[in-house]
């Protein structure tokens, strides 16, 4: 179950990201409610996740793959470049997430 609760922490830091692109520094209010409450469910589902995964590998594991689905997501909706270094930093956080699975931390 863990591994539900993380995933879904995960679609809502990516959410969180995207309205707080959209949020204008917090003047347009629908998606300044959209990042908060976003942000609080994620928040919500990562602390349900912490109650089995070590605090150190489920935040690293939140916040890496989050950051690799919001760089792949503004790649594919926003038109952000995804050049070589973007591609080879997302390399090597799956490598460390790999890495982290392999030495038993869930």
């Amino acid at each position: 179950m863990q591994w539900f609760h993380l995933s879904v922490a995960v679609v809502f830091e990516i959410a969180v990201a995207i309205a707080a692109g959209k949020a204008e520094g917090f003047r347009n209010r629908p998606w300044t409610l959209a990042t908060l409450l976003s942000g609080a469910i994620a928040t919500f589902f990562l602390s349900r996740a912490l109650l089995t995964f070590d605090v150190g590998v489920g935040y690293a594991l939140w916040t890496s793959v989050a950051g690799v689905g919001i760089t792949l997501l503004g790649a594919l909706l926003f038109g952000q470049r995804l050049n070589w270094g973007k591609a080879l930093g997302i390399a090597v956080i799956i490598a460390g997430v790999v890495g982290l699975q392999l030495s038993g931390a869930a």
